[in-house]
C-alpha cells in the first residue's frame, strides 16, 4: 500500500509513454507491411528468419520500435504529469493507421503490376 506522500508523486508520464508506444509500434507494423509490398529490398530485407518469411522482420522492428519509443519516451516523461486524453487519442489514430497498413485490400493497392 502506497503511503499519501508516495500517491502525490505518482505521475500519469509512464502511463502515457506505455499507450503511446503502442500506437508507435503499431504504425511501424503497418508501414513496414505496407514498404515491404511496394519493395522487394525491403521484402528481402525483412527475411530475418526463412520459415516465416518477411512477417519476422515485420514484426521484428514493430517490436523494436515499440520498445525503443516506450523507453524513450518512459524517460523523457517518467517524473511528468502528461494529459492522457490527448495521448489516448493520438494511440488510436496511430493503431487504426497501422491496422489499415496491414489490412489486404489497403496493401494489396499498392502491389507493383
Amino acid at each position: 500500500m502506497l503511503t499519501p506522500t508516495e500517491m502525490k508523486t505518482k505521475t500519469s508520464g509512464p502511463a502515457a509513454a506505455a499507450i503511446l508506444s503502442a500506437g508507435l509500434g503499431s504504425l511501424v507494423l503497418g508501414i513496414a507491411v505496407l514498404l515491404a509490398v511496394v519493395s522487394t529490398d525491403i521484402k528481402d530485407f525483412l527475411n530475418w528468419w526463412n520459415p516465416a518469411g518477411p512477417l519476422s522482420g515485420k514484426s521484428g522492428v514493430a517490436v523494436i520500435a515499440w520498445l525503443a519509443s516506450w523507453a524513450a519516451l518512459h524517460f523523457i516523461w517518467r517524473n511528468r504529469e502528461v494529459a492522457i486524453k490527448p495521448i489516448a487519442i493520438a494511440a488510436v489514430i496511430l493503431i487504426a493507421l497501422g491496422f489499415l497498413g496491414t489490412f489486404p485490400p489497403f496493401f494489396e493497392a499498392f502491389e507493383p503490376h
